[in-house]
């Protein structure tokens, strides 16, 4: 494995009896990246993130986790030193305090990262006497958070890391989360929430019925970057869709929607047209497929519903 890859999953395949939860998955996460892996539930995502972490065995293929293999058990203690994951749900004792479960955990780690500044970063500085049973979801979420970073982790695991957050926690969190990789830290991420995955991944990877059906940037995942796009905008009164110089895709009232694959022309025709007949052209914006629109359509829209749904 090269010093720039900390994990390489090639060739992944895992069974359970008659089906085949995970079959041939590969992809790489480079060090110091944010890697999304998404795709509706029943997919593989938590089977393949279980066997990278070493809690479930694999039938088939070649895996790397920060230069070790999962697998291993004579360097499992070495790889856990060096691995934070956060699981959608945690078993922390109800009756501890928020700073008693984080000090008892740090001492797991030959390097943790001290408790209080910890709790600063995920905002619970103030929760630091309150029992765990006492928290809210999202609090309890946010302590989830900080179990997984107090042993300061080369690679972090994030399972649905922002459920039950609010949009103010959710963006903290995502500060939060940028943070560690500008230090260092590698980031594999799944996540039901597109926006969230757009906002912070550099790579992401698609799978659905056990297979990777798309990898790619972003911005360039399942052709986003190519292909058509839509212009809206809205007419002044007076001003009708036939009176444009391009054709109209869909038009009511006075909202009008142009699809294109030769946006740069189309535009540059509609706002010559518009400075000479002095029409102002209202809310003018050009979209591509969003990647919501690319997930659904890779994993089918029912899939993408109850994976929508589903927290």
């Amino acid at each position: 494995m090269s010093a720039t890859q900390a994990i390489v999953v090639e060739g992944l395949s895992k069974r359970y009896g008659h089906i085949e939860a995970v079959h041939d998955v590969t992809f790489e996460v480079n060090a110091g990246e944010i890697f999304a892996l998404l795709g509706p539930n029943g997919a593989g995502k938590t089977t393949t993130i279980e066997i990278l972490e070493g809690f479930r065995e694999r039938d088939s293929g070649r895996i790397s986790v920060l230069g070790y293999d999962p697998a291993d058990r004579r360097t499992s203690r070495e790889l856990r030193e060096r691995l934070g994951v956060v699981l959608q749900e945690l078993a922390v004792e109800p009756f501890l305090s928020v700073q008693q479960v984080l000090t008892r955990h740090a001492g797991y780690f030959s390097r943790p990262l001290p408790v209080n500044n910890v709790l600063e970063q995920v905002g619970l500085m103030d929760k630091a006497a309150t029992r765990v049973k006492r928290l809210s979801g999202g609090q309890q979420r946010r302590l989830d958070l900080a179990l997984g970073i107090i042993g300061n982790p080369e690679l972090l695991i994030l399972d649905e890391p922002t459920t039950g957050f609010d949009p103010s926690a959710r963006r903290d969190a995502w500060d939060l989360i940028r943070k560690l990789t500008e230090n260092g830290t590698t980031v594999l991420l799944t996540t039901h929430y597109m926006d969230e995955a757009e906002a912070l991944a550099s790579q992401v990877a698609i799978i659905s019925g056990g297979r990777i059906v798309a990898q790619g940037t972003p911005e360039s995942i399942g052709g986003r970057d190519r292909g058509a796009c839509r212009i809206r905008f809205w007419l002044p009164p007076g001003t009708t869709a036939t009176d444009l110089p391009v054709p109209v895709s869909e038009g009511a009232g006075d909202a009008v929607e142009i699809t294109t694959d030769h946006e740069i022309e189309v535009l540059a025709r509609l706002t010559a047209w518009a400075l000479e007949h002095q029409v102002n052209v209202i809310g003018l914006t050009v979209e591509r497929l969003t990647l919501e629109d690319v997930y659904l359509r890779l994993v089918g829209y029912e899939a993408g519903i109850a994976a929508g749904g589903e927290t």
